[in-house]
């Protein structure tokens, strides 16, 4: 019987280790499908409070595991494939393997959604990428591409007008998802160029392992051509990584977690930390203070139950 178990070994889920293992409660952090999460695909991280130099992704969430080793935390490799969520204590099905705690923190993140090209994954965390807040700066006074069409490419496009001498918005439809407001926002800029029934059909240059431009072509005209690009950056989404506790927890829609308050979900002693849950910041330090409280949440919970 584990007093926590952490499913998910990004920052909401190390710190959330940290945390719960300072207090004593021995965690255990199912490292899921994307050990380190996000982080694991960037390959510098500059606002990290604390590095001024930068750090390097993968090292900074290695860090943090190391730190939670330190304490008493034990990590699990594998996937969470079902959970059973009706009662304490909860049960997860790790890879075929049964395991029963007190309390559950969910900090299984997002998945970015990706166009699936081989040279695109090649190049993630070397010019592609999926966050500009977290690798705008990079590209300061370079060639700027955004993938999408709906909120979030809007938003993301102007953003990198702060830094890129051009942003081409690249829609694979004629009309966009997103709302009149960013869409009037963003063709107002006038460093932002749309190209619609667009798609990308390259990624250049994996044998450098950097972007350097991309293979274009037009869905209507079937007309094909080359574009220098710096930074690529896709924005058509994410998928939270809620499958296993699906109509059991509270999730939006999109099948994010719904807060009950603090950390807390719909389920007693069932607590959510990171992207998972947060739709909106999707940082390295806001997933970490969530994970923070999670586990404050759940050392409360199983204080007071005398545990």
């Amino acid at each position: 019987m584990r007093n926590v178990v952490i499913v998910g070994s990004g920052c909401a889920g190390n710190t959330a280790a940290v945390y719960a293992a300072r207090a004593n409660l021995k965690p255990l952090v199912i490292s899921g499908y994307e050990a380190g999460g996000q982080l694991s695909l960037t390959s510098e991280v500059e606002n990290f409070p604390g590095f001024p130099e930068g750090i390097n992704g993968p090292h900074l969430v290695g860090n943090m595991k190391t730190q939670a080793e330190r304490f008493g935390a034990e990590y699990m490799d594998g996937s969470v494939l079902e959970a059973d969520l009706q009662q304490r204590p909860f049960r997860l099905n790790v890879e075929g393997e049964w395991i029963e705690t007190r309390t559950l923190i969910i900090a299984s993140g997002a998945s970015a959604r990706w166009l699936g090209l081989p040279s695109e994954q090649r190049l993630i965390g070397h010019g592609v990428s999926s966050c500009a807040t977290c690798d705008g700066f990079f590209y300061r006074g370079k060639k700027i591409m955004v993938i999408g069409g709906g909120d979030s490419a809007m938003e993301e496009a102007n953003y990198l007008t702060r830094f890129g001498d051009e942003v081409s918005l690249v829609h694979r439809r004629e009309n966009f998802r997103a709302s009149k407001i960013m869409i009037d926002r963003a063709r107002a800029n006038p460093k932002i160029k749309f190209l619609n029934n667009t798609v990308v059909d390259e990624v250049y240059d994996v044998s450098k392992m950097l972007v350097t431009g991309v293979k274009l072509r037009n869905l209507q005209t079937g007309e094909a051509w080359e574009q220098d690009v710096d930074g690529f950056f896709v924005a058509i989404g994410h998928i939270p990584n809620t499958r296993p506790f699906k109509g059991q927890i509270d999730t939006d829609e999109d099948g994010y977690i719904l807060s009950h308050g603090g950390a807390r979900t719909n389920i007693p002693g069932v607590f959510h930390a990171g992207d998972v849950q947060d739709r909106v910041y999707r940082q390295a330090i806001t997933a970490a203070g969530a994970g923070c409280m999670a586990a404050i949440e759940a050392e409360r919970l199983l204080e007071a139950e005398g545990h």
